[in-house]
């Protein structure tokens, strides 16, 4: 089956996680990672107090009581628990969340996130993002390359407010993988079928390319 673009990018996101971990998933794209894990058992959390979810319900199964932080409808795996809000932030914020996945407006080469608020546009506020983005052991960011208007969203400084300074570890888009580190970003995947000269030109930062740069479907 062919995917789309916002399956391929939970898809390799999915990669990044382990058997046994806990995982923290923010909304869009990253909530399509339970469903492909492929047989490793990940407890995923949400910060409205759930642990255990798993994959999308299908069409016409969804409970109107089980739903994630963004209300939209889950599943739950064997085992799963459920608790309130206050718990759900104290695992949180105690640095009991292995990896979270986030969503990305922009994400600067010092590995700066901005995610929440886009000037003029009306929104919810920031959310539980900012406690996820400073208190996560891995932080990796899931988005599009550049946004509606073709400009690009990893750039040398945000202009857009900041979620959190300093917290992204792995970006993953649909062009590229990049791994935020102390001497910057370094380019380690290309998604075909886009080439380095592609990612190089859409990217506001500077980039190190690895020495084991891949080329993944």
């Amino acid at each position: 089956m062919d995917l789309g673009v916002r399956e391929r990018i939970a898809k390799r996101a999915a990669q990044e996680l382990i058997d046994g971990m806990i995982v923290n998933l923010g909304i869009g794209i990253p909530s399509l990672i339970p469903n492909f894990l492929r047989n490793r058992r990940i407890l995923f959390q949400a910060e409205n107090g759930v642990l255990g979810i798993g994959k999308s319900p299908a069409k016409g199964e969804e409970d109107a009581n089980l739903c994630n932080a963004a209300g939209y409808p889950v599943t739950v795996v064997s085992g799963a628990s459920y608790f309130d809000s206050a718990t759900a932030f104290a695992m949180i914020r105690k640095g009991l969340i292995d990896v979270t996945v986030l969503g990305g407006l922009q994400v600067s080469e010092q590995g700066d996130l901005a995610n929440w608020l886009v000037p003029g546009k009306r929104v919810p506020g920031v959310g539980g993002g900012m406690e996820l983005a400073q208190k996560t052991k891995k932080v990796i960011v899931v988005m599009s390359h550049v946004n509606k208007d073709g400009e690009p969203k990893i750039v040398s400084t945000c202009s857009l407010p900041l979620t959190a300074s300093r917290c992204v570890d792995l970006i993953i888009t649909d062009r590229a993988v990049m791994e935020v580190t102390d001497e910057g970003l370094l380019l380690t995947e290309i998604m075909v079928p886009y080439d380095v000269k592609d990612v190089i030109s859409h990217t506001a930062a500077p980039l190190r390319i690895s020495n084991m740069l891949k080329c993944i479907e």
